[in-house]
């Protein structure tokens, strides 16, 4: 019996061991070009929402991403998420801007990364028309490499502290 014992602790430590060794592989997967390249894709978006230009706010999704925004609303491909942001930036955000405050890229493997972006929004208007407030926005945002390009596979966004002012 001892020997069983001795034999699943060595087990268990050496799985423990590896799945180390694989999630630092993983979160170095990325090379420092890689980051760029997304962080540049993060200002082209931003670029395109305070453009009011839903055709530039969304090229970079991938033929089959998802969008969620922070009402919940889905969309689902390019063309969907195109047709969305469009809709979105040519009525209740018709005079909206965004404001990046911060950006966290982590690689999961060397193609595929997860971005944390907190942005700041104001000029928002409510379903009923009146004005919003300023708040802050953290989206997760899954990038995918192919054939070289980054693109965005699903896009999260929700509301930091949504009933509470924002934290300066």
């Amino acid at each position: 019996m001892n020997q069983m014992n001795a034999l699943a602790a060595i087990v268990a430590v050496s799985l423990a061991m590896l799945g180390t060794a694989s999630k630092s592989a993983a979160q170095q997967g990325g090379s420092n070009e890689d980051e760029a390249a997304i962080r540049k894709v993060i200002v082209e978006m931003t670029e395109g929402f305070n453009n009011h230009d839903g055709k530039a706010a969304a090229r970079m999704y991938s033929p089959d991403a998802r969008f969620v925004s922070v009402r919940g609303d889905m969309m689902n491909g390019q063309a969907g998420i195109e047709k969305g942001l469009s809709a979105i930036l040519t009525s209740r955000a018709k005079n909206a801007t965004q404001r990046t405050i911060d950006v966290t890229v982590r690689f999961i493997r060397p193609d595929v990364a997860l971005a944390n972006v907190t942005n700041e929004l104001s000029g928002l208007v409510a379903p009923d028309g009146h004005a919003l407030p300023s708040h802050q926005e953290l989206s997760l945002r899954v990038f995918v490499k192919d054939v070289g390009v980054w693109q965005i596979a699903a896009f999260h966004n929700t509301m930091i502290a949504p009933f509470s002012p924002p934290v300066r």
